[in-house]
């Protein structure tokens, strides 16, 4: 089985740093978590992630005059 070592895309790069603020578990406690870009991502990275999680249901942004995002979700009750 061959590996590749291709290096993950700003946008991947990008992603993976987000899910592990979101799948932190005071995070996950809390259902909220800060988001707020770095200076060497990609301000269209950025702004296509944001779109992506808003597109979740039960998930709600809150932009931050210090730039930064908010997230907030909920956990649906299972029926």
């Amino acid at each position: 089985m061959a590996s590749t070592s291709a290096t993950p895309s700003s946008y991947e790069q990008l992603g993976q740093r987000i899910q592990k603020i979101i799948n932190s578990p005071i995070a996950q406690r809390s259902r909220t978590a800060l988001l707020i870009r770095l200076e060497h991502e990609s301000p269209d990275d950025w702004e296509t992630l944001l779109e992506e999680i808003a597109e979740n249901d039960n998930v709600t942004l809150a932009h931050r005059d210090d730039g930064g995002v908010q997230i907030f979700w909920t956990v649906p009750k299972d029926d």
